[in-house]
């Protein structure tokens, strides 16, 4: 089974409907808009690294609130435990039963606001529920439910009171982004209308669970040519072979790839992918997993500098493959 030209139609008319609704709250950041809405459709997780005051909340919220499903927000303290996300079994003296309690991390979308913040400990609770969707408590799994997303916000690494994320939890995101400032044009308005406090409040749903399940069905089903999944095989080999390259793209790093320009396609109204979705999704998909040597800090190399250096050394594909 493929993708049939309406409903790939379909998709885009609904994906460019919740991305003008969103846009109410996040004022010129459409791209970053549809990142969001790619990755809450490839059933995967996202990171928002950026400078305080930039709208890494203000862009989270305005998605949760486009979609008809829970919501909840965990603001990472230091102080912050691991059962306060998973939540916590407590034993009923009526009952003389223990009871599970579950904790925010059972919503639909799930605002991880300041995650670097926290201990690595309290982070580390959320390694099992991004991959498998499930939290285990005093040795009993919980199923989160579908559809599922964590939306995480960090500060750069440099400010004072944050922790690095491990590899194997930055892995787990399906992509990286920034909201960066907004324009000029985009802070008038925002001045303009300085009397609306709360602009995710303006965002009301437009779809329901139900219809997020039936376009991630539909993404599943677009079309990649091999000689794709060649050019994506290419571009992980190719990147653990980068000068100044200490950790390169993993398999989970490759199938986000695929999934991501699925979704990507379909956003643009296309039954396949072709090799610009790979090159238009390279840096939100490959910047948090590339781990850089500490050489690469004192030659002033960049992870942008190594993501363009790896997709100029591999030619994408021309032809299909028959």
């Amino acid at each position: 089974m493929t993708i049939t030209h309406d409903q790939a139609a379909w998709f885009k008319q609904t994906f460019d409907q919740l991305t003008d609704n969103m846009e109410k709250a996040v004022l010129g950041k459409r791209h970053v808009v549809r990142l969001a809405l790619t990755c809450l459709l490839s059933e995967g997780h996202l990171l928002l690294e950026d400078v305080p005051g930039t709208g890494k909340t203000m862009l989270a919220r305005a998605l949760a609130n486009t979609v008809q499903g829970s919501h909840a927000r965990i603001q990472f303290t230091p102080d912050l435990l691991p059962s306060d996300v998973t939540g916590v079994t407590v034993y009923d003296q009526h009952k003389g039963t223990f009871e599970f309690h579950p904790g925010p991390i059972f919503h639909t979308i799930v605002l991880a606001d300041e995650i670097n913040r926290a201990s690595p400990k309290t982070q580390s609770a959320l390694l099992e529920v991004m991959e498998e969707g499930r939290v285990t408590v005093d040795g009993r799994p919980h199923e989160v439910g579908r559809p599922f997303m964590v939306i995480a916000t960090q500060n750069p690494i440099e400010q004072a009171g944050t922790y690095r994320l491990p590899e194997a939890q930055l892995d787990r995101f399906l992509m990286k982004s920034s909201v960066g400032y907004p324009d000029k044009a985009a802070t008038i308005e925002l001045l303009v209308n300085a009397k609306v406090r709360d602009r995710a409040a303006l965002v009301t749903p437009v779809i329901t669970s139900a219809t997020i399940a039936q376009m991630s069905g539909l993404a599943d089903e677009v079309y990649v040519d091999p000689a794709v999944i060649g050019y994506v095989a290419e571009i992980a080999e190719e990147s653990r072979r980068q000068p100044h390259v200490k950790l390169g793209l993993s398999a989970r790093g490759c199938l986000a790839f695929i999934r991501v320009a699925k979704t990507w396609a379909a956003a643009d109204g296309r039954d396949h992918v072709v090799p610009d979705d790979v090159k238009d999704l390279a840096v939100p998909v490959l910047c948090h997993r590339l781990l850089l040597d500490a050489e690469a800090q004192f030659s002033g190399v960049s992870i942008d500098t190594v993501i363009t250096r790896l997709l100029d050394s591999v030619a994408p594909p021309t032809d299909r493959v028959a």
